[in-house]
């Protein structure tokens, strides 16, 4: 047993002797001799729905200086299916202005980031978001973070009730430790036997062996990008009624550069579930994961390579020893695209919902685009709610036809209306935070892809394709926050001024790209591009998406970790499954 112990990874034993996540937080917190927290807190922190970050366009400034870095912090807030209310996004607004930078940031798991947040602010910066009625406890950290759901659905009564599962599964699995209520909220502490006893009754005491992601998706829209996460459920519907889910297992997009033991890699569809089914098989394949999930090896220890290491077989053993039963099979389904519909919708309740384009997610008001004033207006007059997209946009959602022209007002004036000068490209373009506050990031990200895409916009209007749908993504890191492996185009950054450059994704989120070129250069990726864009304009069939043009060309070569979804559909007819690429 102690030499088990003793390869677990440091950051499971900061775990097990955090007792349910308090550390030494409250002295952190306490120590104004620094703007950091201790280092073990670090990690703990994230379960609270914060990292610590510093500013690094300063960071070499004030070492010179003999200064420690400009410590702050990001807080995520978690907003189940992305549905807030008007008197919530309000609060957000007030709160980034008050302890934040002044800008919101919508993330791609629907939820909100605040930066800037100093040590002495995150205590009252918390505490607003609770008041708000929305939270930031398992935003991060080793556990299921926010659940993701697909926003707009054609059909109101259906998006409401797979909207429902997504929120009552994030609730079930929320932890049950009293330390954030105690150090965030003034709850009461436990002491004596009460802290004894308590227990983490789907989590334990050490949690997840990594993050956990979910979505919930609603064909034929996969802007959940549904197989990217370790547990998705697919919708499947009849005549309207919805029949149950599929489940798919196994999703995620980090990589370590360098290391060919990590991957990414799309989720399996393992089966079938009814509705009322959905929150005992997440809390089952949650255990399965904790137990059975790599706690030596942190790069090793997401669900994909799980159920790599042991198999479909094992999975579904495991899910009979949880259940009592097995999944059924898998139903027929079928994506068309990802990505958001923006501008006016009118959906079969006769509401309208009209979706707003916000660059890399960034609310903030610049010059004549003033969004964080706009959709602060918005707010104060809307009945509906609003609902943040899987794409880092949002939606102004159930809106009745006499207040439309108010809204239309708002909108053109504080310059939100983009969307209708935007080219497809840039309506799918989607960015991580990167510099200069991600600690992890090796290249910039969401300050340098808009600048990108417009050079890109100009090879496509030299080709004639400027009209034509194409994904591309940046990040500044392998790890994948914004989806990259999925885009027809995704750059993920290597060092200053160096990207991977992937292609040949499936427009519609079932297919995998491919590395192209590594450690280029922008002006190497641009030659790249003109040279495809001319092939592409030339010799593509009708309809064709740019990725499956160069999968068709034979430019591209995939590795062998699940790049199609789904693989074994073809060996498995009885399934019955159907997924476009």
């Amino acid at each position: 047993m102690a030499e088990a112990a003793a390869k677990l990874t440091a950051v499971e034993g900061i775990k097990a002797r955090s007792r349910f996540l308090r550390g030494t937080l409250l002295e952190s917190l306490a120590d104004s001799a620094t703007g950091a927290l201790a280092e073990d807190d670090t990690q703990l922190s994230k379960f609270h729905g914060f990292y610590q970050q510093d500013d690094r366009d300063v960071r070499d400034e004030r070492r010179r200086q003999m200064l420690e870095p400009d410590h702050q912090f990001m807080i995520r807030a978690r907003v189940p299916g992305g549905i807030c209310t008007p008197k919530q996004w309000l609060a957000m607004d007030a709160i980034a202005a008050e302890h934040a930078n002044g800008t919101i940031r919508l993330t791609t798991r629907q939820a909100f980031q605040l930066h800037g947040v100093v040590k002495r602010r995150l205590k009252p910066t918390i505490k607003a978001i609770n008041d708000s009625l929305l939270d930031t406890i398992a935003a991060c950290g080793d556990v299921n973070r926010n659940v993701m759901s697909t926003v707009l659905p054609e059909k109101s009564a259906l998006h409401q009730r797979v909207f429902n599962d997504a929120a009552a599964v994030s609730q079930h699995l929320t932890p049950h430790t009293r330390a954030y209520a105690e150090i965030w909220l003034d709850g009461e502490k436990l002491t004596g036997e009460a802290a004894a006893q308590e227990k983490e009754p789907i989590y334990g005491a050490t949690y997840l062996p990594r993050k956990f992601k979910m979505s919930f998706a609603i064909p034929p829209r996969n802007d959940v990008d549904v197989f990217a996460h370790d547990l998705s459920f697919i919708a499947i519907v009849e005549d309207g009624e919805l029949n149950g889910y599929n489940v798919a297992v196994g999703g995620g997009m980090g990589v370590t550069h360098g290391d060919p033991k990590t991957y990414p890699r799309l989720a399996t569809v393992v089966g079938f579930c009814l509705p009322e089914q959905v929150i005992e098989v997440s809390e089952a394949i949650v255990k399965i994961q904790r137990d059975a999930g790599d706690r030596t090896d942190r790069k090793h220890a997401r669900l994909k390579y799980t159920l790599d290491d042991r198999g479909e077989a094992w999975l579904h053993g495991q899910l009979v020893q949880h259940l009592g039963y097995d999944l059924g099979q898998p139903r027929p389904y079928h994506f068309t695209h990802t990505g958001d519909q923006l501008g006016w919708q009118q959906t079969d309740d006769g509401q309208w919902h009209l979706g707003l384009f916000i660059e890399n997610g960034r609310v903030k008001d610049v010059g004549s685009c003033r969004q964080l004033s706009g959709l602060r207006a918005i707010a104060q007059l809307l009945k509906g709610e609003f609902r943040l997209t899987p794409n880092q946009n949002v939606v102004v959602a159930k809106v009745a036809q006499d207040d439309r022209a108010a809204i239309d007002e708002i909108v053109r004036s504080h310059g939100l209306d983009s969307w209708n000068r935007l080219s497809p490209i840039r309506q799918n373009a989607l960015a991580c935070v990167g510099f200069p506050t991600c600690g992890l990031a090796m290249a910039e990200s969401e300050r340098y892809l808009p600048e990108l895409v417009g050079r890109i916009e100009a090879l496509l209007e030299k080709h004639s394709l400027l009209d034509q749908p194409i994904t591309i993504r940046m990040t500044g890191c392998p790890n994948g926050c914004a989806r990259p492996y999925l885009s027809e185009i995704g750059l993920v950054g290597k060092g200053p001024g160096l990207y991977n450059l992937h292609l040949g994704a499936a427009f519609n989120g079932t297919r995998l790209n491919s590395l192209f070129r590594e450690s280029v250069q922008e002006a190497d990726v641009l030659e790249v591009l003109d040279q495809l864009f001319a092939d592409y304009a030339a010799k593509r069939n009708e309809h064709e998406y740019f990725g499956d043009f160069l999968l068709r060309q034979g430019l591209l070569s995939h590795s062998t970790h699940s790049t199609q979804a789904q693989p074994q559909q073809q060996t498995r007819p009885a399934n019955g499954q159907q997924v476009s690429s």
